[in-house]
């Protein structure tokens, strides 16, 4: 198996160290995910700013978590899937619904659900909807926006499930809570 190292912001290749260290300044650790990242700073610069792209979306934070664990669960991402529920966690998303999304079952709230939904139907079918499926998102109340901005999140999160896959990223400790 070919090995990828998890960097460090001394031992990072130059053109990763100051990406790596504002990621420090930020989050006050390095996630074992970007610091395997680190190997490509385009592949690390291109995610993070997906990142903070998907931060100014009309998605609230704690849309833009279920999001991101829905299009994760729908990857299994065994290092994603616990990242964004402890984020959906911060996000002030409740137990109950994180829980849900991860057992794969229906959310209460109707217009979450319709979120759910769709994300799920924009993975699975690779973005090829059909008009209802569309419609259906729109008439709960997103907008054409909000299509775009899942989008968005989708090659975000291709980006980084897919390098989890193929890194075999281990999971940060600050995760273990949330394994799955």
């Amino acid at each position: 198996m070919i090995n990828f190292t998890t960097y460090t912001q001394e031992t990072a290749p130059e053109d990763s160290r100051e990406i790596l260290s504002k990621v420090l300044e930020t989050m006050k650790f390095i996630p074992n995910l970007l610091g395997k990242m680190a190997e490509s700073p385009a592949t690390l610069q291109a995610y993070l700013s997906l990142s903070e792209l998907l931060k100014t979306s009309s998605f609230t934070p704690a849309q833009q978590q279920i999001i991101l664990l829905v299009i994760s669960l729908e990857n299994g991402c065994t290092y994603c899937v616990p990242v964004h529920s402890r984020g959906a966690k911060y996000a002030n998303v409740t137990d109950e619904t994180i829980d849900a999304l991860r057992q794969g079952q229906r959310l209460q709230d109707a217009k979450l659900e319709g979120l759910r939904q769709f994300v799920q139907a924009v993975v699975r079918d690779r973005g090829m909807l059909k008009e209802d499926q569309l419609q259906a998102f729109i008439d709960i109340g997103y907008s054409k926006a909000n299509v775009l901005e899942v989008i968005l999140a989708v090659a975000m999160k291709t980006i980084s499930n897919y390098a989890n896959h193929i890194l075999h990223t281990e999971l940060d400790s600050a995760m273990q809570p949330y394994k799955w």
